[in-house]
C-alpha cells in the first residue's frame, strides 16, 4: 500500500471588513491614526497585538495586502483605530497622509500571534517604531502589575513619549540618532545585557526583519524556548510591502 499525498493545511478564512474612514490626525511627528467605522464592528473578536490585512491601494492600480495592527476598538461607538507610521513614500504611508472621512479600505482579519500569554511569569518586547502601536495596546490592556522589560528602538529622543499601562515596566529607550532605520546593533547590544528573569518568560519581537532575527537568535542562546518567542519582521529596506514571521 503506498502512502496517499498529503495536502498543505489551508489558512483559516479571515472576516471581511468594508472600513470607512472617520477622520485621520497624528499623534507623534511620524506616526497618524486613522480612525474606521464598519458595519457590524462591534462583532470583531480579537487580542490586543493582532493586526488587520489592509488591502491597501496601489499607484500603478489594484490593491497590495499590508498587515497593520489594531491600536484600539470602540465596540459601542464601532470605532476602529490603526497607527501608521509615516516611514518613506509608500502606498501605506501615503494612503494614512491623505485619508479623508468617507475613504474606504477592505480589510481581513484579524489575525496574529503576538499576543499576551496569561501565564507568563514576565514579558519582553523589543521593538522598533513600527512595533510601538502594538506594543502600547498590549500593554494598556495587560492585568495591574504584569511584570514587562521593553527595548525600544526610535529615531531620536524626541520619540520618548510615555507608555500608558499599569504593568510593572521596565522600559529602554534606545535612540538611532546619525544610524540610518534598518539592521542595526542597538537592540540587540541592549538584550546582550539583560539578564533574562527566572520563570516563564515570553518574548515579543517587532520591527526590522533582520534585526528581529538576530533578536530571536540571542534568545534562543540564551536559554528561552522557542514557542516563548513571537517574531514578526514588519519591513525591509527596500522593500515595499511584505511581513515575515521569523521563525528561524
Amino acid at each position: 500500500m503506498t502512502d496517499m499525498p498529503t495536502t498543505p493545511a489551508s489558512r483559516p478564512t479571515l472576516d471581511e471588513w468594508l472600513l470607512s474612514v472617520v477622520e485621520a490626525f497624528d499623534v507623534e511627528p511620524r506616526l497618524r491614526r486613522v480612525v474606521f467605522t464598519a458595519d457590524a464592528l462591534d462583532q470583531l473578536d480579537y487580542r490586543p497585538g493582532q493586526a488587520l490585512v489592509l488591502r491597501m491601494p496601489l499607484p500603478e492600480g489594484g490593491t497590495g495586502r499590508r498587515d497593520y495592527t489594531i491600536r484600539g476598538l470602540d465596540r459601542q461607538a464601532k470605532r476602529l483605530a490603526i497607527d501608521f507610521v509615516l516611514h518613506g513614500s509608500t502606498p501605506a504611508p501615503n494612503w494614512a497622509r491623505a485619508a479623508q472621512a468617507g475613504d474606504t479600505l477592505l480589510a481581513l482579519g484579524p489575525r496574529g500571534r503576538s499576543v499576551i500569554a496569561p501565564q507568563a511569569d514576565w514579558h519582553l518586547f523589543c521593538v522598533d517604531e513600527t512595533g510601538m502601536p502594538a506594543l502600547r495596546h498590549m500593554l494598556e490592556t495587560v492585568p495591574a502589575g504584569t511584570i514587562v522589560h521593553a527595548l525600544i528602538e526610535t529615531a531620536s529622543a524626541q520619540d520618548e513619549t510615555p507608555i500608558e499601562t499599569a504593568a510593572a515596566l521596565t522600559r529602554s529607550w534606545l535612540a538611532r540618532g546619525d544610524i540610518p532605520a534598518g539592521p542595526n546593533a542597538l537592540v540587540l547590544e541592549a538584550l546582550r545585557a539583560l539578564p533574562l528573569s527566572a520563570g516563564r518568560g515570553q518574548a515579543h519581537l517587532m520591527g526590522e526583519t533582520s534585526n528581529v532575527r538576530s533578536w530571536r537568535h540571542h534568545l534562543v542562546q540564551a536559554g528561552l524556548p522557542k514557542t516563548a518567542i513571537t517574531s514578526e519582521g514588519y519591513w525591509r529596506p527596500g522593500r515595499i510591502g511584505g511581513h515575515d514571521h521569523v521563525d528561524d
